[in-house]
């Protein structure tokens, strides 16, 4: 039997971790409407002592698609939504997320759109910056980026990936790690749901998957 030198494998790790992708998985630089604060909900452009009351009681929307329907539902136009998205917004699932919620990320029209639907699935932003980089400047790239998210996988994600989720830190991470092998969703409804409430269970779902 062969048997590998313990430098030789040592170096093979550390060529593997050098060409790892990113880790992060979900766009940062955005607020997540379904996170912040009720002070900042308020602050948003466009959104009246009104909408806000509507904001936080429908929380958490299941999909950018839900909380458009609110928006234009009270009379906002297409600028003035947009105005809202530039600021906060519901991250989109670039391996599931519907032509129209793609659309609905401020600046992005059917070609790009399409882009985004072309190249699933999307395992990483190194894919996903050679990808639309091929269409738009890096600038642009990034921009687009803090609207959507890759899902993580419940069973290899790190730490840090983890917590890239709006609104987990280090003990929901530490869950998330705790109870592998996750085999369902029914599983974890039933764990997570020991320290959240059904509907942050919901929340977090949206991130995650299990292959």
């Amino acid at each position: 039997m062969r048997t590998h030198h313990p430098i030789a494998v040592l170096t093979l790790a550390a060529l593997a971790a050098a060409v790892t992708p990113a880790a992060a998985q979900v766009g940062s630089g955005l607020a997540d409407v379904n996170q912040i604060p009720e002070a900042e909900v308020a602050k948003l452009p466009q959104v009246t002592p009104a909408i806000a009351k509507q904001i936080l009681e429908r929380r958490p929307f299941a999909s950018i698609t839900d909380l458009h329907a609110l928006l234009t539902g009270a009379g906002l136009g297409a600028a003035q939504t947009a105005e809202v998205y530039g600021r906060a917004f519901v991250h989109v699932n670039l391996n599931t997320g519907t032509r129209q919620e793609l659309l609905l990320i401020p600046g992005v029209g059917a070609r790009m759109a399409h882009e985004l639907e072309e190249y699933r699935p999307w395992k990483s932003w190194a894919q996903f910056d050679k990808e639309i980089g091929k269409y738009v400047d890096k600038a642009e790239v990034e921009r687009i980026k803090r609207h959507v998210f890759i899902p993580l996988d419940l069973n290899t994600a790190s730490e840090a990936d983890f917590m890239t989720i709006p609104g987990v830190g280090k003990r929901m991470a530490h869950e998330l790690e705790e109870y592998r092998p996750w085999k369902s969703r029914q599983q974890f409804e039933k764990e997570i749901g020991k320290y959240v409430d059904a509907r942050e269970v919901a929340r977090l779902w949206r991130f995650v998957i299990i292959p």
